[in-house]
């Protein structure tokens, strides 16, 4: 994930919550701002970090 791309995104959705077997669903979809609340997204804990959240 490039979090620099992800911040900037005006609409961004996360599939996981894992990779194989443990993925594929969708976590999220929304704003980068509305993402960085989701608890149960890897992506949303490193882009909140990213974002001085």
């Amino acid at each position: 994930h490039n979090l620099d791309v992800v911040k900037t995104a005006d609409w961004v959705i996360d599939m996981g919550i894992e990779g194989g077997r443990g993925g594929g669903e969708m976590l999220f979809a929304g704003t980068p701002e509305d993402l960085i609340k989701m608890k149960k997204s890897h992506t949303g804990e490193y882009l909140k970090i990213e974002m001085g959240r």
